[in-house]
């Protein structure tokens, strides 16, 4: 089984904050991760310094290859700093 994980912190949520599934919306400076195995993307983001995640709304995406999931990685990062508008649009990765 593949499998692949990202982690990006530092990461200051924009207008609204994050949708999580546990907490409503979060906000400030925030930790994002995704793991990735079996086509499929978790993500994840917590108060950056803090031991508690939580479900990004959404979560997890059908995502296909380790590649996409870099990717959706790095979009949801820039969808945190834009705000809860732009996470709510997140949309799973199409296949290459």
């Amino acid at each position: 089984m593949a499998w692949a994980s990202w982690t990006t912190s530092g990461v200051f949520a924009g207008p609204g904050g994050v949708p999580t599934a546990e907490a409503d919306m979060i906000s400030g400076d925030l930790t994002v991760h995704t793991t990735w195995s079996d086509g499929q993307a978790q993500i994840a983001v917590q108060f950056s310094g803090s031991s508690d995640w939580f479900t990004l709304v959404g979560s997890p995406l059908p995502c296909p290859s380790e590649e996409d999931s870099r990717d959706l990685h790095q979009g949801v990062v820039e969808a945190v700093r834009a705000g809860a508008a732009a996470v709510s649009a997140l949309k799973p990765t199409p296949n290459r």
